[in-house]
């Protein structure tokens, strides 16, 4: 199917909402709830925009099983309340499938509702599918049949990240920076874990929290990390929070290394500029330069949505939508109950290497990669003339870590 779906143009795909000229087919209705406004609005109408344009790929090559994708977009306004509201008008409105990602905070706020929602109303069962909230209860103690992550959660990166540390002698004392919720209290819980196991010798010289998408100076933080002597400092922030925090770091000239989980996130190359070159790291499931050529579904997106605000940055998105539709055509089916069972287990060949949706608990085994910014790649990021290259490739099945979940099927 999606080498069908490759050698397809981007022509004539329609927008959210627009309807399909002569299309007489039967809907399958999908929900996008993220921050479309406020100060995360930038990451979540990027993915947005991802999601959209691989159902658009996907109605264009037939629908699923002969069903037309309707993706519609809410806005959580960067708060659980009001994720929980965009959900419920989600629900009333007939969607059975939710994308959501960035937080992990609203990512259990979804999920509770889900898990309550399908108990209540035999039927009508929806199904989650997570792009990027990465809080690792999510596919352990609070694993759900409904629920499927398309992310590397937080131990499973930091696991590869601290390799990276681990490797760097120079490296003797580490700041812990990241934003006050479950998301960056797991990244700094497990820093000190894997630190502890892996160097021993380092010294944690600090272990902060910042408020969630508030803060507008970082400037004292990043006085305190020069202070305390940290020539490394691991954070998890995204969004306006990593953006803000690299670029407070520049304008001071902390020359430490940064150990991050989204440099490479929209905004973040422009603020860090050349100051970044052999100090910036990320691990992720992706970056630009991680094979010679873009992909042509990427090149595709970038051409139908110009401008460094559009930059492709979501590999998992890609990922999570053409196992999706697999998992339909497995099913034969689109009701939700089918297409969480054929997810189960479903295994796929990708550009980087084969992938796997764990069967006992919904977390997506996938590649990861460290990477260092360099100005000496193929492909620069956001208008620059830097980007990353590849330190390290952690395969697929090397990325799996032990699971607590215990999960509850429907019967």
């Amino acid at each position: 199917m999606f080498s069908n779906l490759r050698r397809l143009g981007t022509a004539g795909l329609a927008l959210v909402g627009t309807v399909y000229a002569g299309s007489a087919m039967a809907e399958v209705k999908m929900a996008f709830v993220e921050a479309l406004s406020g100060g995360a609005a930038s990451a979540g109408l990027l993915s947005q925009k991802t999601v959209q344009f691989f159902v658009d790929r996907i109605n264009a090559a037939g629908g699923l099983n002969g069903e037309k994708i309707l993706l519609s977009s809410y806005d959580n306004k960067t708060s659980a309340q009001e994720t929980l509201i965009a959900l419920k008008k989600a629900i009333d409105d007939g969607n059975r499938y939710v994308f959501q990602g960035n937080g992990s905070a609203f990512a259990y706020a979804i999920l509770d509702a889900v898990n309550k929602n399908n108990e209540r109303n035999p039927g009508k069962e929806v199904v989650f599918l997570n792009f990027a909230a990465v809080d690792p209860p999510l596919t352990n103690e609070k694993c759900s049949f409904w629920h499927f992550r398309f992310d590397a959660d937080v131990d499973m990166k930091m696991a590869a990240l601290t390799e990276a540390v681990k490797g760097d002698k120079n490296v003797k004392k580490i700041y812990l920076l990241n934003q006050d919720y479950s998301f960056g209290r797991s990244v700094a819980a497990a820093a000190e874990k894997m630190l502890k196991e892996k160097r021993p010798d380092i010294q944690i010289v600090g272990n902060e929290f910042v408020p969630l998408q508030k803060v507008q100076d970082f400037s004292p933080y990043v006085a305190k990390i020069k202070a305390s002597g940290a020539n490394g400092v691991i954070t998890g922030n995204w969004g306006n929070d990593m953006l803000l925090l690299i670029k407070a770091g520049k304008d001071a000239g902390y020359n430490g290394v940064w150990y991050t989980y989204y440099a490479g996130g929209l905004g973040a190359p422009p603020a860090i500029g050349e100051a970044g070159i052999g100090k910036v790291k990320q691990v992720s499931e992706w970056h630009k330069d991680v094979t010679p050529e873009l992909d042509p579904a990427i090149a595709a997106f970038e051409k139908r949505f110009p401008g460094q605000e559009n930059e492709y940055g979501y590999w998992r998105i890609k990922t999570m939508m053409e196992m999706f539709a697999e998992a339909a055509k497995k099913a034969k089916s689109n009701d939700p109950i089918k297409v969480a069972g054929a997810l189960e287990g479903l295994t796929m060949s990708t550009a980087l290497g084969p992938v796997e949706m764990r069967a006992d608990n919904h977390q997506l085994l996938q590649p990861l990669f460290v990477s260092t910014m360099s100005n000496k790649v193929k492909h620069p990021l956001q208008g620059t003339k830097i980007g990353f290259i590849t330190d390290r490739k952690v395969d697929a099945k090397a990325t799996a870590v032990p699971t607590t979940c215990k999960m509850q099927r429907p019967s």
